[in-house]
C-alpha cells in the first residue's frame, strides 16, 4: 500500500542524516500492512537501513495473476503456487551466533524498490507503477541480544522479500530498471529541517544507480543508493561530512523474484554472495526449477 501521508518535508527530514530521523517510509508502509513486521522495521530504522522492497516500473496493463504464459500454443500453463518458507534465506546462511527469522506470507503484494525513489520521481512529475506479485513471503533474520532483551532491540542481519509473478511479467522486470532509475541519478531534495535548536533550509543529493548485473540466478542486479553530504542552503555550509551508501540485490530464478538487503555491517561483496545463496534456495520452489 502507498504511504499517502508522506510529505515532501518529511522525506527531507528523514534523509538529512545529521538529525534524529523518522522511520524509513517504505518500512512504515510495510508495517501498516504487516503488523508483525513492526518490530523489525523499528530495528532497521535504528540501524539506518535504506528502505526497499522491489522495483521496476510496470509496462502497460498487468496480466491477470492466473493467466497462462502466452509465448506459444504449446507453452505450459503457469500455476501460481504459494511461496514456501524453505525457499527463503535461513539463519544458517548468515551463521550468526544467536538469530531468529521473522517470516510472513503475503498475497497480491506490489514489487517495490524504495519509496524515496518514488518520491524522487513524483517530484519530477513522473508516475511510478509497480509490478504486482501473486504470492509473496518475507523474512528478517535478527541477531537477538543475550539475556532475554526485547527482540525489537536485536540487530538486523539481513532482510528478504520473495515474490512469485507470472512468467510474462517476470520477463519485463529487469528491462524497466534503466527507465526507473534514470530520472533519479542526481536528485536534490531540499526543505526546512530542525538543526541545533533552529529551523534551516537544507539540501541533500540522492543517487540511485545500477552497479552490477548477472551475478546470481537467472537474472540479477545490484542497485546502490547514495545520500550525499547535507548542506545548509542559507549559508552554503555543510552540516557534516557523512555520506550514506546502501545497496539492494534483486534476483530472479524462474517465476520467483527476490529482493535482498544486508544489515548495516554488510558490504556489497557480501550482498552478492548472499544473493547466490538465496538463488540456490529459490530453486526448490521456482517454476521452472533449476
Amino acid at each position: 500500500m502507498r504511504d499517502d501521508d508522506l510529505t515532501f518535508i518529511e522525506a527531507v527530514q528523514r534523509d538529512l542524516h545529521t538529525v534524529r530521523w523518522a522511520e524509513p517510509a517504505e518500512l512504515r508502509a510495510r508495517a501498516r500492512r504487516r503488523s508483525r513486521r513492526t518490530a523489525v522495521a523499528a530495528a532497521v530504522a535504528v540501524l539506518a537501513l535504506t528502505s526497499g522492497a522491489a522495483f521496476v516500473a510496470s509496462r502497460g496493463a498487468t496480466a491477470p495473476a492466473s493467466a497462462p504464459a502466452a509465448a506459444s500454443p504449446s507453452a505450459p500453463v503457469w500455476i501460481a503456487a504459494e511461496v514456501p518458507a524453505e525457499a527463503l534465506l535461513q539463519p544458517v546462511d548468515l551463521r550468526p551466533a544467536i538469530a531468529r527469522p521473522w517470516n510472513e506470507a503475503g498475497l497480491d503484494e506490489e514489487i517495490r524498490l524504495d519509496q524515496m525513489l518514488e518520491v524522487c520521481r513524483k517530484d519530477q512529475g513522473l508516475v511510478t507503477r509497480w509490478e504486482q506479485s501473486r504470492y509473496s513471503r518475507s523474512v528478517a533474520i535478527v541477531r537477538e541480544r543475550p539475556g532475554g532483551v526485547d527482540k525489537r532491540e536485536g540487530q538486523v542481519l539481513a532482510m528478504q522479500d520473495l515474490y512469485r509473478v507470472p512468467p510474462d511479467r517476470a520477463d519485463h522486470l529487469f528491462d524497466g530498471l534503466p527507465a526507473l532509475l534514470g530520472p533519479c541519478r542526481q536528485w536534490r531534495s531540499s526543505g526546512p529541517t530542525a538543526w541545533r535548536g533552529t529551523t534551516i533550509t537544507a539540501e541533500v543529493v540522492h543517487s540511485w544507480q545500477e552497479v552490477d548485473r548477472d551475478f546470481a540466478g537467472d537474472e540479477s542486479v545490484l542497485v546502490r543508493h547514495t545520500v550525499g553530504q547535507a548542506r545548509n542552503l542559507d549559508t552554503g555550509a555543510p552540516l557534516d561530512d557523512r555520506t550514506s551508501v546502501t545497496a539492494q540485490a534483486v534476483v530472479r530464478v524462474g517465476d520467483l523474484v527476490s529482493v535482498l538487503r544486508y544489515g548495516s555491517d554488510g558490504s556489497e561483496s557480501q550482498l552478492r554472495d548472499l544473493a547466490r545463496v538465496a538463488a540456490e534456495r529459490m530453486c526448490v520452489a521456482a517454476n521452472p526449477g533449476c
